[in-house]
């Protein structure tokens, strides 16, 4: 069921996304060659604690405040032993429930020397979000989305993660409707309406669509370990316009 939220739901929301993006912005000098996943992990949760908030991953029974993803791993990265290199792609998937209310936003970030390759896969994956934020109106259908994601991702013959999806939120983690970036995938196909907040999350591979479960049951990968990036925005939907929470 989708849940259509009340002005006061939403300001709640806006509340939870502005400290969850200001996080995302505090995160941006840490994240550095030689930093562990496990001491990104507790970065976010000393952050969230100090603003009064819990780790929303914590009620779907996630081992960690952020899912944390390199390179190959596309999403749910467990936070660990693993250690940042030069190079790297380090995708930032966070969530915080602050008095009830849930953020959701994925950040990727360039760490040090990024190939040219994996720059532009940033670059076209970031451009698929917002090409995504911008088909999602009030009227428009889910499918919209899909379309304008799917459409440039694959001009660039990405491979568009078609097993994972964006969703609702707000009130809880996961709500209805499931956003697919990949058209096919679209049953059902609800229409968009004031009210809605939903998390707008592309998923886009340099190679196959393809993914796989790693033995932790988490950590989803490519299933070429092709290098992916993920970028996600909690937005609202008002009549006239949308909104963009998870952005200062």
């Amino acid at each position: 069921m989708i849940i259509i939220k009340t002005e006061e739901q939403i300001n709640g929301i806006r509340k939870s996304c502005k400290a969850l993006a200001q996080l995302f912005e505090e995160l941006k000098p840490v994240i550095k060659p030689g930093i562990s996943t496990k001491e990104l992990d507790d970065f976010c949760v000393s952050y969230i604690k100090k603003i009064g908030g819990v780790p929303a991953w914590y009620s779907e029974g996630f081992p960690g405040a952020a899912c944390i993803s390199i390179n190959e791993e596309v999403i749910h990265g467990v936070p660990g032993k693993r250690i940042v290199k030069d190079g790297d792609l380090v995708s930032m998937d966070i969530g915080i429930d602050l008095g009830g209310y849930i953020s959701d936003s994925c950040v990727t970030y360039p760490v040090g020397n990024v190939s040219k390759e994996n720059l532009k896969l940033l670059e076209v994956t970031t451009k698929c979000l917002y090409a995504g934020i911008e088909a999602c109106k009030a009227g428009k259908r889910v499918s919209d989305i899909s379309k304008a994601v799917f459409n440039l991702a694959s001009a660039h013959n990405y491979g568009v993660v078609y097993d994972y999806c964006g969703h609702g939120v707000g009130l809880g983690v996961h709500e209805d409707p499931s956003i697919p970036n990949v058209p096919e995938r679209m049953r059902p196909n609800p229409r968009l309406r004031a009210g809605m907040v939903v998390a707008i999350e592309p998923m886009i591979n340099m190679g196959t669509a393809d993914v796989e479960v790693k033995k932790d049951g988490w950590t989803v990968v490519t299933a070429d370990r092709s290098v992916s990036c993920h970028m996600e925005h909690t937005v609202a939907i008002f009549e006239d316009h949308t909104e963009i929470l998870s952005q200062l």
